[in-house]
């Protein structure tokens, strides 16, 4: 049993980490098209709005100064998603490893 509960902690760290990947390009691309204007009503930009802003507006709520028009919460977003990659899914990684371990022997 410890052998399918380690692939199956396994495959969900390793599906959360590439979402969590795409999640940060995807907050990238939201960063990059605030500097050119692109049109708004074109789907993809509506998309990249719609996915990323109930996360960042929840920060920019948080945050408790004006950093003169710049915006620094796709910055805080990145940051927070590198700690639960490197945090949740590296534990996820290494339960895995310690299930499957533990009844090889």
């Amino acid at each position: 049993m410890g052998i399918i509960a380690g692939n199956f902690l396994e495959a969900v760290a390793v599906v959360l980490g590439s979402l969590l990947n795409l999640y940060i390009y995807i907050i990238i691309a939201r960063a990059v098209l605030s500097w050119v204007n692109p049109d708004p009503f074109n789907p993809i930009v509506r998309f990249i709005h719609n996915i990323t802003e109930p996360v960042l507006y929840r920060v920019r709520e948080k945050l408790p100064i004006d950093f003169g028009g710049i915006d620094i919460a796709p910055i805080i977003v990145i940051f927070a998603i590198v700690f639960i990659d490197n945090f949740v899914v590296a534990s996820l990684h290494s339960i895995a490893r310690n299930l499957m371990m533990g009844s090889a022997l």
